[in-house]
Protein backbone atom coordinates (compact mmCIF):
# COMPACT_ATOMS: atom_id res chain seq x y z
CA UNK A 1 0.00 0.00 0.00
CA UNK A 2 1.50 3.42 -1.02
CA UNK A 3 -0.34 6.08 1.73
CA UNK A 4 0.09 9.73 1.14
CA UNK A 5 -1.60 12.17 3.77
CA UNK A 6 -1.27 16.03 2.92
CA UNK A 7 -3.18 18.83 4.17
CA UNK A 8 -5.79 20.22 1.59
CA UNK A 9 -8.48 22.84 0.71
CA UNK A 10 -11.93 22.16 1.54
CA UNK A 11 -12.63 22.06 -1.98
CA UNK A 12 -10.50 18.91 -2.67
CA UNK A 13 -12.35 16.38 -0.62
CA UNK A 14 -16.31 17.65 -1.55
CA UNK A 15 -17.12 13.89 -2.55
CA UNK A 16 -15.68 12.78 -0.37
CA UNK A 17 -17.75 14.62 2.56
CA UNK A 18 -21.06 13.78 0.76
CA UNK A 19 -20.26 10.40 1.34
CA UNK A 20 -19.17 10.60 4.80
CA UNK A 21 -22.52 12.21 4.79
CA UNK A 22 -24.84 10.17 3.35
CA UNK A 23 -23.15 6.30 5.17
CA UNK A 24 -23.75 8.66 8.25
CA UNK A 25 -27.47 9.91 8.00
CA UNK A 26 -27.71 11.95 11.19
CA UNK A 27 -26.90 15.12 12.44
CA UNK A 28 -23.23 16.04 12.34
CA UNK A 29 -22.57 18.62 15.47
CA UNK A 30 -19.56 20.31 13.84
CA UNK A 31 -20.74 20.41 10.13
CA UNK A 32 -20.55 24.36 10.57
CA UNK A 33 -16.96 24.11 11.63
CA UNK A 34 -15.27 23.47 7.87
CA UNK A 35 -17.41 26.77 5.70
CA UNK A 36 -16.64 28.78 8.81
CA UNK A 37 -12.65 28.04 8.20
CA UNK A 38 -12.02 26.58 11.84
CA UNK A 39 -10.74 23.24 10.93
CA UNK A 40 -7.68 21.80 8.40
CA UNK A 41 -8.66 19.00 5.93
CA UNK A 42 -5.85 15.74 4.75
CA UNK A 43 -6.93 14.16 1.89
CA UNK A 44 -5.68 10.41 2.09
CA UNK A 45 -4.06 9.14 -1.02
CA UNK A 46 -4.12 5.22 -0.85
CA UNK A 47 -1.92 4.22 -4.33
CA UNK A 48 -3.25 7.05 -6.72
CA UNK A 49 -6.56 7.21 -5.42
CA UNK A 50 -8.34 9.81 -3.78
CA UNK A 51 -9.21 7.45 -0.32
CA UNK A 52 -10.39 9.57 2.18
CA UNK A 53 -10.14 12.51 4.07
CA UNK A 54 -9.36 13.62 7.81
CA UNK A 55 -10.47 17.10 9.66
CA UNK A 56 -9.01 18.71 12.46
CA UNK A 57 -10.27 21.33 15.05
CA UNK A 58 -9.41 23.00 17.74
CA UNK A 59 -10.59 21.16 21.07
CA UNK A 60 -12.69 23.12 22.98
CA UNK A 61 -11.93 26.90 22.82
CA UNK A 62 -8.38 26.24 22.11
CA UNK A 63 -7.18 27.85 18.60
CA UNK A 64 -5.00 25.19 17.98
CA UNK A 65 -5.48 22.54 15.06
CA UNK A 66 -4.79 19.30 17.45
CA UNK A 67 -8.35 17.82 17.63
CA UNK A 68 -9.84 14.93 14.57
CA UNK A 69 -13.03 15.33 14.56
CA UNK A 70 -13.84 13.62 11.30
CA UNK A 71 -12.37 10.67 9.42
CA UNK A 72 -13.75 8.50 6.17
CA UNK A 73 -12.40 6.27 3.90
CA UNK A 74 -14.27 4.58 1.15
CA UNK A 75 -15.07 0.88 1.78
CA UNK A 76 -12.38 -0.49 -0.74
CA UNK A 77 -9.80 1.26 1.25
CA UNK A 78 -10.37 -0.16 5.24
CA UNK A 79 -8.69 -3.03 5.23
CA UNK A 80 -5.65 -1.20 6.79
CA UNK A 81 -7.67 1.51 8.76
CA UNK A 82 -5.47 1.79 11.89
CA UNK A 83 -2.34 2.23 9.84
CA UNK A 84 -3.73 5.06 8.15
CA UNK A 85 -5.01 6.78 11.33
CA UNK A 86 -1.95 6.59 12.66
CA UNK A 87 0.04 8.46 10.21
CA UNK A 88 -3.13 10.83 9.91
CA UNK A 89 -2.15 11.50 13.21
CA UNK A 90 1.21 11.88 12.75
CA UNK A 91 0.97 14.58 9.86
CA UNK A 92 -1.38 16.49 11.00
CA UNK A 93 0.33 16.57 14.77
CA UNK A 94 -3.15 16.39 16.57
CA UNK A 95 -3.35 15.67 20.23
CA UNK A 96 -7.00 14.80 20.70
CA UNK A 97 -10.03 13.13 19.40
CA UNK A 98 -13.71 14.24 19.01
CA UNK A 99 -16.37 12.43 17.42
CA UNK A 100 -20.22 11.22 17.94
CA UNK A 101 -20.75 7.59 18.71
CA UNK A 102 -22.72 7.13 16.19
CA UNK A 103 -20.57 7.83 13.98
CA UNK A 104 -18.89 4.14 14.64
CA UNK A 105 -16.22 4.44 12.23
CA UNK A 106 -14.49 7.37 14.05
CA UNK A 107 -15.20 5.87 17.07
CA UNK A 108 -13.95 2.57 16.59
CA UNK A 109 -10.40 5.04 16.02
CA UNK A 110 -11.14 6.46 19.29
CA UNK A 111 -12.06 3.79 21.49
CA UNK A 112 -8.15 2.28 19.96
CA UNK A 113 -5.77 5.39 19.86
CA UNK A 114 -7.32 7.65 22.66
CA UNK A 115 -6.88 7.18 26.28
CA UNK A 116 -9.69 8.90 29.05
CA UNK A 117 -12.44 8.60 26.80
CA UNK A 118 -15.67 11.05 28.43
CA UNK A 119 -18.75 12.48 27.75
CA UNK A 120 -20.39 15.80 28.60
CA UNK A 121 -23.16 15.43 25.53
CA UNK A 122 -26.17 13.93 24.77
CA UNK A 123 -28.16 13.92 21.22
CA UNK A 124 -30.95 13.15 20.11
CA UNK A 125 -33.03 12.07 17.46
CA UNK A 126 -36.87 12.47 16.42
CA UNK A 127 -38.60 9.12 17.37
CA UNK A 128 -42.30 9.88 17.74
CA UNK A 129 -45.02 11.99 17.93
CA UNK A 130 -46.27 13.52 21.01
CA UNK A 131 -49.85 14.89 21.75
CA UNK A 132 -49.04 17.02 24.77
CA UNK A 133 -51.25 19.89 25.70
CA UNK A 134 -51.18 22.62 28.39
CA UNK A 135 -54.47 24.60 29.18
CA UNK A 136 -54.39 28.15 28.33
CA UNK A 137 -51.18 27.83 26.79
CA UNK A 138 -50.75 29.11 22.75
CA UNK A 139 -47.96 28.63 20.60
CA UNK A 140 -47.35 31.01 17.66
CA UNK A 141 -44.29 33.10 15.84
CA UNK A 142 -42.94 35.56 17.33
CA UNK A 143 -44.00 38.76 16.45
CA UNK A 144 -41.90 42.09 16.90
CA UNK A 145 -44.02 44.00 19.25
CA UNK A 146 -43.56 40.33 22.34
CA UNK A 147 -42.05 41.33 25.29
CA UNK A 148 -39.74 38.67 25.72
CA UNK A 149 -38.17 37.74 29.14
CA UNK A 150 -34.03 37.87 30.11
CA UNK A 151 -32.99 34.49 28.37
CA UNK A 152 -29.97 33.10 30.03
CA UNK A 153 -29.02 29.87 28.07
CA UNK A 154 -30.50 30.43 25.21
CA UNK A 155 -31.28 32.14 22.18
CA UNK A 156 -34.28 33.97 21.52
CA UNK A 157 -36.13 31.65 19.56
CA UNK A 158 -38.74 32.28 16.37
CA UNK A 159 -41.71 30.58 18.32
CA UNK A 160 -43.23 31.56 21.24
CA UNK A 161 -45.43 30.09 24.27
CA UNK A 162 -48.14 32.62 25.21
CA UNK A 163 -49.87 32.27 28.74
CA UNK A 164 -52.69 35.09 29.65
CA UNK A 165 -50.82 37.72 27.23
CA UNK A 166 -47.37 37.01 28.43
CA UNK A 167 -44.41 35.58 26.73
CA UNK A 168 -43.33 32.23 28.83
CA UNK A 169 -41.00 30.49 26.73
CA UNK A 170 -39.15 30.38 23.47
CA UNK A 171 -38.14 28.17 20.96
CA UNK A 172 -36.70 27.68 17.67
CA UNK A 173 -34.24 25.25 15.03
CA UNK A 174 -30.84 25.90 13.81
CA UNK A 175 -30.30 25.16 9.87
CA UNK A 176 -26.23 25.51 9.63
CA UNK A 177 -26.21 21.39 10.41
CA UNK A 178 -26.26 19.13 7.85
CA UNK A 179 -28.90 18.79 5.71
CA UNK A 180 -31.86 17.65 5.98
CA UNK A 181 -31.14 18.39 9.70
CA UNK A 182 -31.87 20.98 12.36
CA UNK A 183 -30.88 21.52 15.97
CA UNK A 184 -33.87 22.31 18.26
CA UNK A 185 -33.59 24.98 20.91
CA UNK A 186 -35.77 26.44 23.45
CA UNK A 187 -35.93 28.29 27.21
CA UNK A 188 -38.95 28.46 29.70
CA UNK A 189 -38.96 31.78 31.93
CA UNK A 190 -37.88 30.85 34.93
CA UNK A 191 -41.21 31.10 36.80
CA UNK A 192 -42.83 28.60 35.03
CA UNK A 193 -40.57 25.77 34.39
CA UNK A 194 -41.61 22.33 35.92
CA UNK A 195 -44.94 22.72 34.10
CA UNK A 196 -44.81 20.58 31.03
CA UNK A 197 -43.75 23.93 29.04
CA UNK A 198 -40.68 22.70 27.63
CA UNK A 199 -41.96 19.57 26.32
CA UNK A 200 -45.23 20.71 24.72
CA UNK A 201 -42.89 23.76 22.87
CA UNK A 202 -40.40 21.34 21.97
CA UNK A 203 -43.26 19.40 20.38
CA UNK A 204 -44.39 22.15 18.39
CA UNK A 205 -41.34 23.51 17.67
CA UNK A 206 -40.83 20.25 16.12
CA UNK A 207 -43.59 20.58 13.93
CA UNK A 208 -42.45 23.51 12.55
CA UNK A 209 -39.01 22.39 11.77
CA UNK A 210 -40.28 19.13 9.46
CA UNK A 211 -42.73 21.99 7.89
CA UNK A 212 -39.46 23.84 7.03
CA UNK A 213 -38.89 21.07 5.34
CA UNK A 214 -35.84 19.86 8.12
CA UNK A 215 -35.30 16.48 10.27
CA UNK A 216 -35.78 17.83 13.80
CA UNK A 217 -32.38 16.82 16.52
CA UNK A 218 -31.49 18.09 19.77
CA UNK A 219 -28.44 17.64 22.67
CA UNK A 220 -28.13 18.99 26.02
CA UNK A 221 -25.43 18.35 28.79
CA UNK A 222 -25.00 14.79 30.47
CA UNK A 223 -26.09 15.86 33.70
CA UNK A 224 -28.76 17.89 32.79
CA UNK A 225 -31.45 15.89 33.80
CA UNK A 226 -34.37 18.06 33.22
CA UNK A 227 -33.60 18.60 29.53
CA UNK A 228 -32.82 15.20 29.00
CA UNK A 229 -36.50 14.21 30.08
CA UNK A 230 -37.99 17.04 28.41
CA UNK A 231 -37.27 15.92 25.22
CA UNK A 232 -37.92 12.54 25.90
CA UNK A 233 -41.20 13.44 26.70
CA UNK A 234 -41.50 15.43 23.40
CA UNK A 235 -41.01 12.32 21.62
CA UNK A 236 -37.31 12.88 20.74
CA UNK A 237 -34.57 9.79 21.85
CA UNK A 238 -30.93 9.38 22.35
CA UNK A 239 -28.87 8.55 19.88
CA UNK A 240 -25.35 8.78 20.75
CA UNK A 241 -22.86 10.64 22.78
CA UNK A 242 -20.04 13.23 22.33
CA UNK A 243 -16.75 11.63 23.02
CA UNK A 244 -13.96 12.89 23.81
CA UNK A 245 -9.98 11.96 24.62
CA UNK A 246 -6.76 12.36 24.49
CA UNK A 247 -4.69 10.31 21.65
CA UNK A 248 -2.16 8.21 22.89
CA UNK A 249 1.68 8.79 22.65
Amino acid sequence: MQLEITKASLNDIPHLRALFLQENNFQVRYNAVHERGWSDSYLINIDGIKAGYGAVKGFENHSDRDTIFEFYLIPACRAHVSDIFSELITVSGAKYIECQSNDVFLSAMHYEFSKQVSSEVILFGDQAVTNLFVPGVSFREKRETDILFEHRHEPEGSHVLELNGEVVGTGGFLLHYNKPFADLYMEIREDQRKKGLGSYLIQEVKKACYEAGRVPAARCNIDNKASKNTLLKAGMKVTGYMLTGELKK
